[in-house]
């Protein structure tokens, strides 16, 4: 679309596809679930024209990269290696950062493990995740509501697959991208229902067009690579105990919707405003709730978004990255 190009890239022993356009500094846009590239697209077109080399690529596990087999293997620091192995095929040593969902997530991790390869880090509905000390992520959630609750109900392998396989592909990504119910998402064995209000028809900002996009994608590759990612939580967990109690240093701006199903669960608004998520991350610069908007803001409030990006990553130097 519009000069969008694709290619594939060899990153840390798979293939990751690409999607890019411009030239300058790069600005690197990670996805989250159930998305692709694609949920991009927006801002990539209006991006590029401001004079920036926009690089979405389809994270392991989803659309036309790789996805590997066994769940070990989509532990949040192999998709970050993925990552650093792709900004060094660009052959910067810099790049301005923008992750959504799953991608705000690795992103959190790129700037945690690699602070030297961010210039600035704009996310998008996921805070940074302060490491409880004593107690394993998916058994934190667990405990505050319940088996049901969605990321719990994600871990046993087949089993959310069959379900989703039922309800059918187009029917669970026109569920959940659809969704503007605030608060923790409950899903009870049995019927796939992740948005209770869907309607038949699609809501202004979601195309047949653009559904049909995500629904080939995943009838090609199924749902397991991605929900591997959260079946890595608690190893992830594991994993991130030597940087128990670390600060991101890099610069950061912060947008969510107000009905944004994470930013109203687990505690986090409370978190976000009341000092704790500056503690974190000292250099987080702003903080913009969205009135009216859901989880997939990308897509639902396109140039809004686009203007927070532009206005944060102009305040850095432009030749210098």
């Amino acid at each position: 679309m519009d000069g969008i190009k694709h290619r594939k890239v060899a990153v840390n022993g798979i293939n990751m596809h690409i999607a890019e356009k411009g030239e300058g500094p790069v600005v690197l846009f990670l996805h989250g679930f159930p998305e692709l590239w694609y949920s991009w697209r927006h801002q990539i077109l209006a991006l590029s024209d401001r004079g920036y080399h926009c690089v979405a690529p389809d994270l392991r596990g989803y659309g036309q990269t790789d996805a590997p087999a066994s769940i070990e293997s989509y532990t949040s620091f192999h998709i970050v290696d993925d990552l650093v192995a792709l900004i060094h095929s660009l052959q910067v040593e810099k790049v301005f950062l923008v992750g959504h969902d799953w991608g705000a997530i690795i992103a959190w991790y790129l700037c945690m493990l690699h602070p030297e390869m961010v210039k600035a880090y704009v996310c998008l509905s996921v805070p940074f995740l302060r490491r409880n000390p004593t107690v394993p992520t998916v058994d934190a959630m667990r405990a505050l509501y319940g088996d049901n609750y969605y990321i719990c109900r994600f871990q046993k392998p087949g089993e959310m697959e069959a379900e989703m396989a039922a309800a059918g592909t187009k029917y669970v990504l026109q569920n959940i991208l659809t969704t503007r119910k605030p608060g923790p998402p409950i899903l009870p064995p049995g019927e796939f229902v992740f948005n209770p209000d869907m309607k038949d028809t699609l809501p202004s900002w979601l195309t047949d067009e653009d559904l049909d996009y995500f629904v080939s994608n995943f009838e090609r590759t199924g749902f397991t690579g991605s929900l591997n990612y959260y079946r890595n939580f608690n190893r992830n967990w594991e994993l991130e105990a030597p940087y128990s109690g670390v600060k991101i240093k890099v610069p950061v701006r912060f947008i969510t919707g107000e009905l944004d199903m994470v930013y109203t669960s687990l505690g986090l608004k409370e978190y976000i405003h009341d000092g704790r998520f500056k503690e974190d991350v000292p250099n987080l610069e702003h903080i913009i709730i969205q009135t009216g908007v859901a989880h997939f803001n990308t897509m639902e409030t396109p140039e809004d978004v686009t203007n927070h990006i532009y206005t944060f990553i102009t305040k850095f130097d432009f030749h210098s990255i």
